[in-house]
């Protein structure tokens, strides 16, 4: 099975390569992991001590981040590497500051791992979540470099639990350790055989509860909220925005809108404004504006949402109408801020948890969103105590990291 995945990989590749010729995020894609091996040269020497993390995009990175940040204080004399596979993750944290190299992940191919694990020689290795290559994980076994998952989670379909994942399940071989989010995961683990996991939590909760801690104020959106009940809405797709706007447009309560879209395409952000009957702002346009007298606020960049929950009366995520549904709900939840989502959360731990204790809300049509936000509006105690119910769930699963780091 394992030569049938390599030519697999192959083929992939190949396909990869003409369709990047009309697709701008698998031209990124190619692009990006073709100078990988160079920079690697460049940046890395055969006398450094390196550990290396790989996440798959943007919210393995957020999740690993905690552990990253408590690796570099406990080895500061070594180089932290981080790879992505995705362009959504790459190139949003391309420049973060916690790593001394940010790259893409090569293609799963035995000659790249080879090639990889030769020049980065790392002695410790973290994956965070899942993506599990077995040319890579092969690799390590054979260098004999501990390697850890973080965060992890497992499902009975997945392909390690199916008759034709063997090559598969001799990847899992390479793990030092597990630390798994959920009981599930653990039983899972040890049906295989696999003695060596540990109930962790998800490091996510340890990220989000230090939010807490940093300067979340933004200028510009104080003058915007001036006061006011405000609705942050997160990540919104579409199908969320068609829903929300009938709201926005229909609705008689004295509130203000922050609307932070999942795609910033200029055409769509129009689209977005046009179809908004109140008076609104884009961020590109707020430069000598008078914000407080805008009722709605399209933020059409990226990096500043987790701030901007901050300001929060209620928060709405987006995704739950699409596969495989609700973005990033522990952001909001930190703040204290009730929640309203889509339907489709049920792959999500944290919000299938959140929606059973009350203090996220699940909606399906326009009704049961106009209901949801009237009464968090109307009603302060309400809104106050799920708020409250929100982020004691984070704080009170904290912990991840040092699990992690107490094992290692």
């Amino acid at each position: 099975m394992l030569f049938l995945y390599n030519i697999i990989v192959q083929i992939a590749n190949f396909s990869l390569k003409i369709v990047a010729l009309f697709n701008p995020k698998i031209k990124l894609f190619i692009s990006g992991r073709k100078p990988v091996f160079e920079i690697l040269k460049e940046k890395i020497k055969p006398s450094d001590k390196t550990i290396w993390f790989h996440a798959a995009s943007l919210g393995e990175y957020e999740q690993g981040l905690p552990v990253i940040e408590k690796i570099k204080e406990k080895y500061p004399t070594h180089k932290i590497i981080i790879s992505f596979f995705s362009p959504s993750g790459y190139e949003v944290r391309k420049n973060n500051s916690i790593a001394d190299v940010t790259i893409y992940l090569p293609l799963d191919t035995k000659r790249n791992a080879a090639k990889f694990i030769t020049l980065v020689h790392p002695d410790l290795v973290f994956f965070i979540k899942y993506e599990f290559w077995p040319n890579y994980l092969n690799q390590l076994r054979k260098d004999e470099i501990p390697t850890y998952l973080i965060s992890g989670i497992f499902r009975k379909n997945q392909i390690f639990f199916k008759w034709y994942g063997g090559f598969y399940r001799k990847a899992l071989e390479t793990f030092t350790y597990f630390f798994v989010q959920n009981e599930v995961s653990k039983k899972l683990l040890l049906q295989m055989g696999k003695t060596n996991v540990a109930i962790s939590g998800d490091t996510r909760f340890d990220r989000v509860a230090s939010i807490l801690e940093k300067d979340n104020s933004i200028d510009f959106i104080s003058k915007f909220k001036n006061d006011t009940l405000t609705i942050v809405i997160g990540s919104s797709w579409p199908k969320d925005e068609s829903l929300l706007v009938s709201f926005i447009n229909q609705t008689s309560h004295k509130v203000k809108f922050i609307i932070a879209p999942h795609n910033i395409k200029s055409e769509q952000i129009q689209e977005l404004k046009n179809s908004i009957s109140k008076k609104v702002i884009l961020f590109s346009e707020k430069e000598n504006k008078n914000l407080a007298d805008f009722d709605v606020f399209i933020i059409d960049t990226i990096g500043i949402l987790t701030k901007i929950y901050s300001y929060a009366d209620i928060a709405y995520v987006g995704g739950g109408f699409g596969n495989p549904g609700v973005h990033n709900i522990l952001e909001p939840a930190t703040f204290g801020v009730p929640i309203i989502i889509g339907p489709n959360y049920s792959h999500f731990a944290e919000a299938t948890a959140l929606v059973h204790l009350e203090g996220c809300i699940s909606i399906s049509t326009k009704l049961e969103l106009l209901d949801a936000f009237s009464n968090l509006i109307a009603n302060d105690a309400i809104r106050h105590e799920k708020g409250h119910i929100c982020s004691t769930f984070v704080q009170m699963n904290k912990g991840a990291t040092n699990c992690v780091l107490k094992q290692l």
